[in-house]
């Protein structure tokens, strides 16, 4: 069964901003979450119950929203990726949401 991706405009726009040949990399790691979900490392402590995949020193966070959609959460270089997908999971929700 193939899962819907669903991921934040700025994390479509960190994609889209990427060098063509990491940009391939990470559309195939996307195509692999998209039919196997569950394929990745399961984080820990505050991250617990999101999923990481690597690709290079690039890491996509992400976790299944439904029973046919997977959320990606965040992506980004390994050295910086699990603080910003921290920072994502605490802050507040917008007004009007």
């Amino acid at each position: 069964m193939r899962y819907r991706l669903r991921m934040p405009d700025e994390t479509a726009d960190f994609l889209r901003s990427l060098h063509p040949e990491i940009k391939r990399k990470m559309k195939a790691a996307l195509n692999l979450i998209a039919s196997e979900p569950g394929a990745g490392k399961s984080l820990q402590a505050e991250l617990k119950g999101l999923k990481s995949f690597k690709i290079g020193r690039f890491r996509i966070i992400c976790k299944v929203a439904s029973k046919r959609i997977v959320e990606i959460v965040a992506m980004g270089p390994r050295r910086t990726v699990y603080e910003e997908t921290y920072r994502l999971l605490k802050k507040p929700p917008a007004a009007g949401s």
